[in-house]
């Protein structure tokens, strides 16, 4: 079974354990609850597009574990194609969705980022992570399982480091270190895509010193492992969940989020991949930024497309043509682009790591993160412009009053334009779920946040090298040093 169809994928999660909870409600099953089911069918259109002929190339590659076919999304990405096709890929998932389906991409980072870490550490530390890695990947790729992963720590005193919370517990971390396994403590926040996911891979939050080793670990786990306890978070989209007909457009899919709570949980030892190799977690955590800040620009070019689309639907659902808003239209475009040509740059640009791994270009992808900060919501203010107040505001009846029998015909009515009020009522839906809605979290901070990017450019730019290149063009040979901060 190297490809999953949509159906065995969601009866691969009705077979879990229940432990998500929402509203203080446990959910039964993630693939009928309305609080879940459009994130899961989101994932499942993943798993559609790997056996459709117009997309399975892109969807689905060959292991270079076994030669088997298999997800994209459990690859390891072994040259510049390969993560300019993560790129791709991104882009057409979001086409296909509208929004995150972060149970796989976050999933598929963390394998790339821990195939090259536990390598290295591998060869300067003798352990026998790498060894781990492939096993436990071989096993994923054959049963295709979806992977959530994991690299938000609640962090609690942002002044202290993780030994000198008062709370030790506001960094997961290693309580017990067995010959078996570890037992691990804490919690995990924030995780896109936990509910549609089969298991969870855990990163370092951050890079540790010494005196936090306990809280440098790496791990993977089923989702429903005893001692795991997930809460679902709210949602702009919670407003539209558990309605009906075009308030909820669940064909497109929709983001969900989740706090992890590490209750003492048992991990085996086959499935530990760092445990207090301090030194490595910040490379671990490198290794993690720069491919998913490279491919984040498909992420959010592709969720363009859609917005251009349905603000020219709206467009002409009201009466306009398209002519007439032509240049912030293609100011949309010139978004899209710009974002999902920086993810190209910075594959284009990388190296390809001992492990076989490909390494994105710092530069460009962190580059990359800080346009994704700022031209996505550009491009939602200007789909709601041309859509127009319905588009802005979402300021029309309900689904159910729509179809009331007494006076439903008299909200068709007045909410028809050039279009039926049906099709009004869907596209406008749609662009608010696109601008207010399933796709504003993940630009600003997902990856970790632009200012943080932005002190990466600065360390990887190399502004020395571009004093050189100035002075030797200027004929200068004076030394002329940085003045020293005045106290």
């Amino acid at each position: 079974m190297a490809v999953k169809t949509p159906e065995e994928y969601k009866e691969s999660l009705r077979k879990l354990r229940p432990n998500i909870y929402k509203f203080g409600e446990l959910i039964e099953d993630v693939t009928t609850h309305p609080a879940t089911r459009g994130t899961v069918e989101g994932h499942a259109q993943i798993f559609a597009a790997a056996l459709e002929p117009q997309y399975e190339e892109l969807a689905s590659t060959t292991s270079n574990l076994t030669g088997e076919k298999i997800s994209r999304y459990l690859s390891i990405m072994e040259s510049a194609e390969d993560v300019i096709n993560n790129c791709k890929l991104k882009r057409l998932i979001y086409n296909l969705t509208g929004t995150c389906t972060g149970g796989r991409c976050g999933g598929w980072n963390a394998i790339n980022t821990m195939w090259a870490t536990t390598y290295d550490m591998d060869k300067e530390l003798g352990t026998d992570y790498h060894q781990r890695i492939r096993n436990w990947l071989r096993q994923a790729q054959a049963n295709d399982i979806t992977i959530s992963g994991a690299l938000t720590d609640p962090k609690g005193d942002r002044t202290l480091p993780p030994a000198q919370q008062a709370d030790p517990d506001m960094n997961l971390h290693v309580v017990e270190v067995r010959d078996d396994g570890i037992i691990v403590r804490g919690a995990k926040i924030m995780i896109c895509g936990v509910a549609a996911a089969n298991e969870v891979f855990i990163l370092p939050g951050t890079g540790y010193r010494e005196q936090d080793q306990d809280y440098a670990i790496s791990f993977v786990i089923p989702k429903d492992i005893e001692g795991l306890t997930i809460v679902e978070t709210r949602h702009p989209s919670d407003m539209r969940e558990f309605e009906e007909g075009f308030d909820t457009p669940v064909k497109i899919g929709g983001i969900t989020q989740a706090y992890l709570f590490f209750q003492d949980v048992f991990v085996p030892k086959e499935r530990v991949f760092m445990c207090r190799e301090f030194k490595y977690s910040g490379v671990a955590v490198t290794n993690f930024i720069n491919p998913y800040r490279a491919a984040i620009g498909g992420c959010v070019a592709g969720q363009g497309d859609v917005m251009v689309g349905a603000a020219t639907l709206l467009a002409r659902a009201n009466g306009l043509s398209a002519r007439v808003f032509n240049e912030k239209l293609t100011k949309m475009y010139m978004n899209n682009e710009t974002t999902f040509a920086l993810g190209v740059a910075a594959a284009a640009l990388g190296r390809r790591h001992a492990s076989g791994a490909w390494l994105c270009d710092s530069l460009t992808a962190n580059v990359n993160k800080v346009y994704v900060a700022t031209l996505p919501y550009e491009t939602k203010v200007l789909a709601q412009d041309i859509g127009g107040g319905i588009a802005e505001t979402g300021c029309m009846p309900s689904f159910k009053d729509f179809s009331d029998p007494k006076y439903g015909h008299l909200v068709q009515k007045y909410l028809k334009a050039a279009s039926s009020a049906e099709a009004r009522a869907r596209v406008a839906r749609l662009i608010e779920w696109l601008t207010v809605g399933a796709g504003i979290p993940g630009c600003l901070h997902g990856g970790g946040s632009p200012d943080t990017a932005k002190l990466m450019i600065r360390a990887s730019a190399g502004l020395e090298r571009s004093v050189a290149l100035a002075k030797r063009l200027a004929g200068i040979e004076e030394d002329i040093p940085e003045p020293e901060r005045k106290r």
